[in-house]
Order: structure tokens, then sequence, then C-alpha cells
């Protein structure tokens, strides 16, 4: 037993405190795999995690991050073994279970995803959460039924995370995209991904109507509230919006018109609890459907040591695409 870094989230008088420190081996949580970890990511959970914006935190002391990947160095359970090659997100991870801003994690087996052929970690965080939820709103969307030929798709919150892989992979499957932002000097960056077409995003924060213009076949919405009530009811009749995160709020302002007077489907996304014969198709697709030149492009990496600085900037729209965190 030793200690190794990590950043550890803490209850304070006021709220919850974060820092950089050394974390005793004799501490980690029990699982039956314990992970080398080699690269994490920072998504807008962890940002709210960090700075204790939101109640993400369930118990402390806790481990931040939601994202691993790296390789096995001690397994009890039967499918894993010393070397092998891991990706694990959700299941808890920085909420409830220690996590992944740290040199290592003891998990259960369970909950870990083989690496797919001609991915390093690093690609994998890359990727990260908010690009596997982009997966599965997509096969969401393909389980609908949805296919390019029915119209022009939308995807809320373009620039972040989730939305600039949302774009990669609708374009590359042969989509027409409309991009919706705040920040439209974005505009070039995000037609490089794929996007046929940039739309502010004070389009879709007026108050909502039961049912507005139809403008697209389907869509991928990381915003939530007022967001997400006026993509519905501008979706196409038989159309579906899948959502999957609420950066404007919880709430949905709309009414039942979209469903039943337009048959419009709202496909909800979990990628915490969701099972893992899903989860391995998504991580088997991203690796399929990705094109890795524009995952680079939208990827820049930092350290442990500057999470804590990064981690607000994501909360306040500041970060583009990606950001993988170096672990080791």
């Amino acid at each position: 037993m030793g200690t190794f870094r990590a950043i550890r989230i803490d209850k304070a008088d006021k709220g919850t405190t974060a820092s950089l420190s050394q974390f005793d081996e004799a501490e980690l949580m029990d699982g039956d795999v314990t992970v080398a970890v080699e690269w994490s990511t920072l998504n807008y959970k962890d940002g709210l995690a960090l700075t204790g914006k939101a109640p993400v935190v369930r118990r402390f002391p806790m481990i931040a991050g939601i994202d691993l990947a790296g390789h096995v160095i001690a397994s009890s359970h039967p499918k894993w073994h010393a070397g092998d090659k891991v990706v694990l997100n959700g299941w808890g991870l920085g909420e409830t279970h220690l996590g992944a801003y740290a040199e290592k994690a003891r998990v259960k087996g369970d909950w870990l995803v083989r690496l797919p052929d001609g991915m390093t970690t690093r690609d994998a965080m890359a990727v990260g959460t908010a690009g596997y939820t982009a997966m599965l709103s997509v096969l969401a969307l393909e389980q609908h039924g949805l296919k390019p030929a029915d119209g022009p798709v939308v995807v809320t919150g373009a620039a972040g995370g989730v939305g600039s892989v949302a774009i990669a992979l609708l374009s590359k499957l042969g989509f027409h995209v409309i991009a919706s932002t705040g920040r439209t000097s974005e505009e070039g960056y995000l037609k490089s991904l794929g996007a046929a077409e940039v739309v502010d995003r004070t389009e879709l924060s007026g108050t909502p109507k039961p049912l507005a213009k139809e403008r697209w076949a389907g869509g991928i919405d990381s915003v939530g509230s007022t967001t997400l009530a006026n993509l519905l009811s501008m979706t196409k009749y038989g159309g579906a919006i899948a959502a999957c995160g609420l950066a404007a709020g919880m709430d949905l302002p709309t009414s039942v018109a979209p469903f039943i007077l337009r048959g419009v489907c709202l496909l909800g996304i979990d990628s915490v609890m969701c099972p893992l014969a899903k989860r391995e198709l998504a991580w088997q697709r991203l690796a399929r459907d990705l094109d890795r030149t524009k995952l680079s492009e939208i990827t820049h990496e930092i350290g442990l040591e500057q999470v804590l600085e990064v981690a607000p900037q994501i909360l306040g729209g500041q970060v583009r695409g990606r950001i993988v965190v170096k672990i080791t």
C-alpha cells in the first residue's frame, strides 16, 4: 500500500472544497479490479462536481472524475487480467464511487468495457462520456428509424463536447446537420466537423409555441429547458429528439401537441447506468464511425494539476470540443 496523486473533494462548512493531494491507497473502495489510470477527461458534470455548483458528489471524501481509461494492474474478476486495456464511464464514478482523477482506481469489473481495437486510451478519453453519450443518442435515433433521407437533424450545444462529437458522427453517417450554438464565432469550427448550417441559439430560446414550423426530422439536445421545448415544436411529423443534457435547466415548458398531433418522440438518453451490451455497441460504433482526424482536431490536453483551473471554464461555455486529462 502507498499513496498516489488524486483530486479530492471534501465537505466544507459551506459547500465543498477540491484539491490535488496525495491519497492513501488503503482508502480505496471495494472492487475486484484495480486500474492504473492513464487518461481521463473533463465533462460538464465534472465541472459541477469540482466547483460544487450542483450536488453531484454524494459521498465524502470523493475523488472526482466520471471517466477513465487505463490498464488493469490487479484483478480477481474472471473477465479481466493484468495488462488489459479498459474504459469506464459512469456507474457513479466520481459521484458515489471514488473516481478517475487519480493515478489508481479500484472498481467493479462488471463496469468495464474493453478498449476497442485500434483505439488508444487517449483516444477513448478524447471521446469520453460526452462522445459516448453522443453515440448513444445516435443509436437511439437510428433505432427510431431516422435516416438521412428523412431530412435535416439539429444538434444543440454544438461547440461543446457532446455537440462536437454528435456533429462529426451524424455528418459521417450522411445527415444534413444543423448546428445550434451561442458562439456563432465558431461557425468555421462547426463546419469543419461536418455541420451544413449553423444557427444562433437565440432562434431556440424564445417562448415555445405548442407547434411551430417543421424544420428537422430529428436532433440531439444537450441543453434542455426552453431549447428542448422549441426543438420538439419544430420537429417534423414522426421525428424524434434525443435528450441527453440539462445545461439550461431541468424544466421542460412544452405541451403534448408535438407528441399527439405530429407523433414526435422524445428519446431519453442515460449514460450512467446504461446496460453493458449497449455500452459495448456504442464503443464499437465510435471506433468505426468517428473520424479520428476530426477527433484530434476537437481535442486539447491538460495535466491533472490543471483540472481545477479549467473546470469553471467548461461551466461558463468557454471550452470548445473535448479536453483530455493526462493522469500518469
